[in-house]
């Protein structure tokens, strides 16, 4: 037992054992994570115990509707309770023979031996990912990485075999690997405990089989939620390119193409130069933001414009891809026009053991049906409970990264060895966390090292002294992971020249709205704006203390937001899909950049078609749309936002409001908005003349946003008699009521559906789809 002596002492000695002392390094995992692993990791090497269910693997309990409880137990007593649990299924499909994977199970199985089932299957042990490489490796010899698995969809799977001994409530993650050509079956390494044949069968084949019920087969109801598998296939592969490419097409038609730029006679020669490094980092910024997106993104987008000039399908992939930056349109709900059929091809020589004469695996780098809602700022089969668990065994200092902007959840799970065993003794043990917080500045270390040099040697050439401090500070923050100086140089900056540049904006989380992602906007400050700005900043206190909600609910204090007005010149990053005419930053509601020249591109291209009277055309001006702009992004920073809750506990909006912040903040400005130019108007500090006008834009202005869905935030808008029912939910954090209320109002009534499918109809444009003219100029 000498070796599990020296395992005992290196867990109370040293927390970190070689094995994973640089991950602790780089990445920063918790101690109490890192020291459980590294035990097990050493205590089942030199013991050799292995993972064939001698030793009691943990699995986490779920509640009845798939959320984790909690608490693990050994596998065995998972079945024999029929307590709820979740399994991972993976099915590997030959694209070019259309054919599936199938393993025969061995006769020594405590469910289903013998029969014929996918390609493999597994449990998920305690507190780790979805064990999909794992059981791949273990069962057939097959080692792919992340990108291979397509995550598919999940079911529940309950059954009682062997006379009511094995009990199974199991909801399933189902995966699946997309292969050009099947695998040479000498290629599989079988292990002889669970797998005793493997053969591949047509997918429509091994589908009527499954509907008849063959006895020989596992069965699945196909008619149920497993039968979405076979019709996701059939769907992706009878499309003819002709049919697909009038669709791209009508997507296409949509938007509005249109060119933007903005006087440069304000710079000098040096910041002109400047400006050049800056595009080379916003360039940066585009290529984290494709990361951030989903692992295969990347490679996804490089593919489609290595290819885009073979067919006319293949340019009108690129050209909706280019406007997207992923393979969901966001004027569709985040639907996808693409599938993991249209991704790259990869070569793995060494996923198996060799087979004379065979190259390797080629497989299509994956991305899932829908856009997950973490992105690929947590992993991918994280889902809400688990990460409050987890958070709620933090110290505070370590939760304060957890839900911060600036990093990453990632699991320790997914950096060990394959042969990693959980091991106890207990029938039921405490709750393994496996997750950790990983800061941007190590996450995109590379990316983010070349941009932060490119923003000092922009800084060294700029005039402004301002300017300069601003991009060294953010040059900084890139290397540090701290941008609390740089957010104070931004708003002392007064150089013509605009930079934001960063982590910012964190809507694509739409699981927790904590992570930011980084974009770009460079743009020239517009000057003849500063007097309409200062208007709304020099009465913000009073529109604060006359706010239409009880007093108890109104901040202490309140500080204006900064608002600068710019001409955009250039954008990057997080800023594809849609065109906003605002940006804050960093979503907080105090720092807000506004985009004229998009405002007046939207105003001609997208408002003025919409009117559908003469009268509302003769009201509808660009005053009076952008007056309401800036009035709605002051607005924004009133009403509540730290708060105290029922129970005297001090918090904020952002974080009692969560997933459903963003809606409602939008929904209180766009209405606040409107309050508060009727108030300006009435102590004559505004022209009447703007009222009229002013609805008038905003009615337009509504009916452009529905048309992103009402799952867009700004689409979430009542009217003005909503303003106290809006600022008493978020002054109180209540988040059941915030979604009561916007479940009533976020429907849309069928004589406005009927309207939106007129504009569609007559082609109105639905967005605009800007290029920048100015950097092919420079270079």
């Amino acid at each position: 037992m000498m070796e599990l002596e020296i395992a005992v002492d290196v867990l109370i000695r040293f927390p970190i054992v070689t094995k994973t002392k640089e991950k602790l390094t780089m990445q920063q995992p918790t101690l109490a994570a890192v020291s459980f692993y590294s035990f097990t990791a050493l205590y089942s090497s030199s013991t050799k115990i292995p993972g064939d269910g001698c030793s009691p693997e943990l699995i986490d309990v779920l509640s009845k509707d798939g959320q984790k409880t909690g608490i693990s137990k050994p596998r065995g007593d998972v079945h024999r309770n029929g307590d709820y649990h979740r399994a991972v299924r993976v099915l590997i499909f030959a694209e070019n023979t259309q054919q599936m994977l199938l393993q025969k199970r061995t006769d020594c199985k405590e469910a289903w031996a013998g029969l014929w089932d996918i390609s493999t299957s597994g449990h998920i042990s305690a507190g780790s990912s979805s064990l999909t490489r794992r059981e791949l490796h273990e069962e057939i010899g097959i080692k792919l990485p992340n990108d291979a698995f397509e995550f598919m969809f999940s079911y529940l799977e309950q059954s009682v075999t062997n006379d009511g001994k094995y009990v199974n409530n199991e909801y399933n993650d189902v995966y699946l690997i997309t292969t050009l050509d099947p695998i040479p079956l000498d290629a599989f390494t079988l292990q002889e405990s669970e797998v005793s044949e493997v053969k591949y069968l047509s997918w429509e084949k091994y589908r009527s089989l499954l509907a008849e019920e063959d006895p020989r087969f596992v069965p699945y109801d196909v008619n149920g939620r497993y039968g979405r598998l076979f019709e996701i296939i059939s769907d992706r592969y009878k499309g003819n390119m002709e049919e697909r490419s009038m669709a791209l097409e009508k997507q296409l038609s949509r938007y509005r193409h249109v060119s933007l730029s903005a006087e440069l006679t304000g710079l000098t020669d040096a910041d002109k130069e400047a400006l050049g490094f800056l595009i080379k980092t916003a360039e940066i910024m585009d290529e984290i933001f494709s990361q951030q997106v989903w692992c295969s993104n990347p490679s996804l987008r490089d593919w489609l414009k290595e290819h885009a000039d073979e067919s006319r399908l293949d340019k009108l992939k690129w050209m909706f891809y280019e406007i997207n930056g992923t393979p969901w349109s966001a004027l569709d709900e985040k639907e996808p026009f693409l599938s993991t059929a249209d991704s790259a091809i990869k070569l793995l020589p060494d996923a198996t053991k060799p087979v004379t004469g065979w190259k390797g695996v080629e497989y299509r780098a994956a991305f899932p049906l829908s856009r997950p809602h973490g992105a690929n700022l947590y992993p991918r089969d994280m889902e809400k409970r688990e990460f409050e668990l987890w958070n709620d065994s933090l110290p505070d200092d370590q939760k304060k990264e957890a839900t911060g902007p600036f990093h990453t959840v990632r699991r320790q799970s997914e950096g060990m060895s394959d042969d990693t065993v959980f091991l106890s003794n207990d029938v039921t043990a405490s709750y393994v966390h496996d997750l950790y917080s990983n800061p941007y500045a190590q996450e995109y270390q590379s990316l983010l090292a070349e941009a932060a040099d490119l923003l000092y040697k922009a800084g060294n050439l700029s005039s402004s002294p301002s300017l300069k401090r601003f991009l060294h500070s953010k040059a900084y923050g890139f290397l540090t992971n701290d941008y609390h100086e740089s957010h104070i140089a931004w708003m002392e900056s007064d150089s013509k020249l605009d930079i934001t540049i960063g982590p910012y904006g964190t809507h694509i989380d739409t699981l927790l709205r904590y992570k930011a992602t980084f974009e770009a906007i460079i743009g020239i400050r517009d000057d003849e704006a500063a007097s309409q700005v200062k208007l709304f900043a020099d009465n913000f206190q009073v529109l604060d203390k006359n706010l239409p909600i009880d007093e108890a609910y109104k901040s202490d204090v309140v500080d204006a937001a900064t608002i600068r007005v710019v001409n955009l010149v250039y954008r990057a990053g997080d800023l594809k899909g849609t065109t906003s005419v605002s940006f804050d930053l960093p979503n907080d509601q105090r720092l807000t950049l506004l985009l004229k020249n998009v405002a007046e591109a939207k105003f001609k291209l997208l408002f003025q078609p919409i009117c559908v009277s003469e009268e509302q055309r003769g009201l509808l001006d660009f005053e009076s749309l952008y007056t309401h702009v800036i009035c709605r992004e002051y607005c924004r920073a009133l009403g509540p936002h730290a708060i105290t809750l029922a129970n005297g506990q001090q918090s904020s909006v952002r974080l009692e409001m969560q997933e459903l912040h963003l809606a409602l903040e939008e929904a209180k400005a766009s209405i606040l908005g409107l309050w508060a130019i009727r108030f300006l108007t009435d102590k004559d500090l505004l022209p009447k003349r703007l009222i009229k006008p002013m609805y008038v834009s905003f009615l337009m202005g509504c009916f452009h946003s529905l048309r992103f869905g009402l799952k867009k935030a700004h689409a979430s808008n009542g009217v003005e008699s909503l303003s106290r029912e809006i600022l008493t939910v978020l002054g109180r954090g209540d988040k059941a009521a915030a979604k009561s209320l916007l479940d009533k109002y976020s429907v849309i009534p069928q004589p406005l559906e009927d309207a939106l499918k007129k504009l569609e109809m007559l082609q109105v444009p639905a967005d605009i789809a800007p290029a920048f003219p100015i950097w092919p100029e420079m270079n």
